[in-house]
């Protein structure tokens, strides 16, 4: 519940204009700096830490019951927590779930990510909606002393994610084989031992659930860093590419992952592209992005498929979008939000390639989406099968 005005705030979180909200902290404790933004999902907390995509971001979870479901190794998307830190209406509740192995308290807490709760959540998401995704400064001391100038000046002093590359922070040190499929009861995660298409992915900051959906796609993957060349893409001998998710701003990731993305569409492969991949392929294309307000954070985002005419719910996270009016003939808008019309996806016309702005391995609720990967599979079979 939130803090009583009786008991003495452990945690603060001052915005650059100025405006301080208290709360009680959790988890690590120390200070840091980032964006605010917030996510309306009901489920997925950990899923949503451990997302890539959140890096150098504060998440704001509008649904109050955070923790209720503990964590669990199985449910990272990656090693360790991503985001920043995480404010919440009401303080964690208790883990009640068969599956967790930990407290959300004590994991952020091992892993160094700042919490705070009972904060007016929904008062701070829109200030996050009226003024855009603001800048921060979040505090945790245990003994409720803060040096409130210093942490408005710490907010002021964060550059923001304009202009910044954060992929090269996220992605993989080295290339590696996949081949764990999505999880299934009562197995948990099998491996995928009949592949039947070869496909190189790109991690600029990869979920985990999305190779496993191209694993039980019927994909053999190897994952290659950001900074692949197109060269190192096609000595593999694929039989398509992947672009993967990831943070920061996609015009400057471009300036190394365009002319990869150039060298690679120059040969007649099939390409799939997820949030910032499907930026990359944007901007590899000839269009542009740009910075959103406050950016689409949640799990039940409504996107019209114009090629059938179906409104899928999706899961998004993104705080940069493609430009629709910069798109270059030949290539076509597929997808768009029914919340704003902004670009939810693109095809070049004729040939396999395409990409779309929201996360399709998320499956909210009904698995909406999944037959992208089914078309990418499609696309490679249509193709050749799988090298040697």
């Amino acid at each position: 519940m939130p803090v009583h005005m009786t008991q003495k705030p452990t945690a603060c979180l001052a915005l650059a204009d100025g405006t301080v909200f208290y709360g009680k902290g959790f988890g690590a404790t120390g200070e840091t700096t980032a964006e605010l933004c917030f996510n309306t999902a009901m489920t997925g907390y950990q899923e949503i830490m451990t997302d890539p995509s959140y890096a150098g971001q504060i998440v704001t979870f509008t649904f109050p019951h955070i923790g209720n479901t503990g964590v669990t190794p199985e449910d990272d998307e990656t090693a360790d927590p991503v985001a920043a830190g995480m404010v919440v209406k009401w303080d964690p509740t208790d883990a009640s779930n068969w599956r967790a192995t930990e407290e959300l308290t004590d994991w952020l807490a091992k892993r160094n990510r700042i919490g705070m709760g009972g904060v007016d959540t929904r008062r701070l998401t829109r200030a996050i909606r009226h003024q855009g995704a603001p800048h921060v400064a979040m505090a945790h001391n245990p003994d409720g002393k803060f040096d409130i100038e210093a942490l408005v000046a710490a907010a002021r002093g964060f550059s923001g994610l304009e202009g910044l590359d954060l992929a090269k922070e996220v992605t993989c040190a080295q290339s590696y084989h996949w081949n764990e499929m999505r999880w299934a009861w009562p197995e948990g995660y099998p491996t995928q031992d009949n592949p039947q298409h070869k496909v190189v992915a790109i991690d600029y900051g990869a979920k985990r659930n999305i190779l496993r959906c191209l694993a039980s796609a019927g994909c053999d993957v190897t994952v290659l860093p950001a900074t692949a060349t197109a060269e190192d893409v096609l000595s593999l001998n694929p039989d398509g590419v992947f672009l993967s998710n990831g943070p920061g701003d996609p015009a400057a990731t471009g300036t190394y992952a365009v002319p990869m993305i150039k060298g690679v569409l120059e040969k007649d492969l099939p390409v799939f592209g997820i949030c910032l991949g499907h930026q990359m392929l944007a901007l590899a294309l000839g269009a542009k992005t740009i910075k959103m307000n406050h950016g689409h954070h949640g799990a039940n985002h409504p996107v019209k498929d114009h090629t059938t005419g179906k409104v899928e719910i999706t899961s998004m996270n993104h705080g940069f979008t493609v430009d629709s009016q910069s798109l270059p003939d030949g290539v076509e808008e597929t997808h768009v939000s029914l919340f704003d019309g902004s670009n939810c996806g693109i095809a070049l016309t004729g040939r396999p390639v395409f990409s779309v702005q929201y996360h399709p391995e998320a499956s909210p609720g009904p698995q909406d989406s999944y037959y992208l990967f089914e078309r990418f599979a499609a696309a490679m079979a249509e193709r050749a099968p799988i090298s040697a």
